[in-house]
């Protein structure tokens, strides 16, 4: 059987990028029961409400929803259970450092699978104020409207 390659995104937490600041990333594995990943091949899985946090050296995922396999017997996951990350040493430590500040949180940005394993990109956001998304709701708008004029502008040639 040949072996998977390459990245095959799951899901991606959209409203990330929108609400913080993202300052730092990383790209962790996950620890996961086998009904987790055959939930997670059949692409279900949400990162809506999740985030990391650090507790005695280790990163534990939190809150992130992969729902129950639906062929799954009484070995089935809990949906909504804490998962430990997989880190080197020194990224946990850098992380910590970063995220002991007030004001920082770290969250998963995407879960995906990279050559066949599982990973979660994990990032160290700052949330934002309600002026910063608003600028960049007028910054995404005139963006919009200078691509609309040059494509106007093009196709009248």
């Amino acid at each position: 059987m040949p072996r998977e390659t390459g990245r095959k995104l799951i899901a991606q937490n959209k409203r990330a990028r929108y609400d913080y600041h993202i300052d730092d990333t990383w790209e962790a594995g996950l620890v996961l029961m086998g009904t987790e990943v055959k939930a997670l091949r059949a692409g279900r899985a949400s990162l809506a409400d999740g985030y990391a946090h650090i507790k005695d050296g280790e990163v534990w995922l939190e809150n992130v929803h992969i729902p129950e396999y639906l062929q799954g017997t009484w070995t089935n996951h809990a949906p909504r259970r804490p998962r430990k990350l997989l880190l080197h040493r020194r990224e946990i430590d850098k992380m910590a450092g970063k995220a002991a500040e007030a004001g920082w949180t770290l969250i998963p940005l995407s879960l995906y699978f990279k050559d066949g394993k599982a990973k979660v990109e994990i990032g160290l956001a700052r949330g934002k104020k309600t002026y910063d998304k608003r600028q960049a709701i007028a910054k995404r708008e005139a963006d919009r409207e200078m691509r609309r004029a040059a494509a106007a502008r093009f196709r009248r040639r």
